[in-house]
């Protein structure tokens, strides 16, 4: 695309429906591949049918517990998404206090960079949280992600703590 075409891109961003199964799937299976190439010893591209066994499932929820939402352009282009899922309180026993919490997961395609996809994906994924009594977004970032670390802080998404992990030999 040229400059003016990219100032130019009308957005719209709504609630997937199931007609948008392929191209989350889509999505999905390109950001898996993109995370796969910064850490194959972490990442892998899902089998296809778990992806949309995994969607359908989503929309097909009635009660709404999670969100998809989906950004198209004025031509219908589906060019991001935004998963929004809800976490489940701490248990009674434990010490972390509850918060109603969910992690966010955004993906946009690398054409359509640069247009506000993402800005309007969260924002439009912030406004779903915050109407079902949210308080808390968390994204998961791959430290070597720097384009997504950046995005997300350009946000206001900050360093929430470290998790430390190991190999059981």
């Amino acid at each position: 695309m040229s400059g003016p075409e990219r100032s130019e891109t009308r957005l719209t961003v709504r609630p997937a429906s199931v007609a948008d199964v392929a191209s989350l799937v889509e999505l999905r299976l390109a950001n898996a591949r993109a995370h796969r190439a910064l850490d194959a010893g972490a990442y892998r591209v899902p089998p296809r049918d778990a992806v949309v066994r995994h969607f359908a499932a989503v929309l097909a929820d009635a009660a709404g517990r999670d969100a998809v939402l989906v950004a198209e352009t004025h031509d219908r282009r589906v060019v991001g998404m935004v998963e929004v899922l809800r976490c489940a309180d701490p248990p009674d026993h434990q010490i972390l206090r509850p918060e109603p919490s969910a992690q966010i997961h955004t993906v946009v395609l690398p054409d359509a960079r640069g247009l506000g996809v993402g800005t309007a994906l969260v924002a439009a994924a912030e406004r779903w949280a915050r109407s079902r009594g949210i308080t808390y977004l968390s994204a998961g970032i791959h430290h070597r992600n720097a384009d997504a670390v950046r995005f997300y802080r350009q946000h206001g998404y900050t360093d929430a703590g470290l998790s430390l992990g190991r190999t059981v030999p």
